[in-house]
């Protein structure tokens, strides 16, 4: 599976899971930390858990499990870390204040709807 299928197949399942304002940014060439971010949030603290174990039982189905798991307890930002791609799931509030979209801003966006398969 290449980076950009499992960023693809991240935001699918964050979004089965419905997930809000579901993002991906194409990180290559920015930063070594991934390929890309799919970035997205939820109503509170148990859809935020929901979303991350939805896409993580997703994931396992196609043979892809994190390698690090971060914030699950809280659930305020969880974030899953895919080692090519990162998941970060937000309260919309912690979303609005960290504004990784902002932040990497030069990152070109993946428009969900416009891709195959969508």
């Amino acid at each position: 599976m290449t980076s950009r299928e499992k960023a693809l197949a991240i935001a699918r399942a964050a979004e089965a899971k419905k997930a809000a304002d579901v993002v991906i940014l194409d990180m290559e060439g920015l930063t070594l930390i991934a390929d890309y971010f799919v970035i997205c949030h939820g109503q509170n603290p148990i859809h935020v858990r929901a979303i991350a174990d939805g896409v993580e039982e997703d994931l396992a189905e196609q043979g892809q499990m994190p390698s690090h798991r971060e914030g699950y307890d809280a659930a305020r930002w969880v974030l899953l870390d895919f080692d090519d791609v990162v998941l970060h799931v937000f309260l919309a509030a912690e979303r609005e204040y960290y504004a990784l979209e902002r932040l990497w801003g030069d990152a070109r966006r993946l428009e969900l709807e416009s891709l195959p398969g969508s």
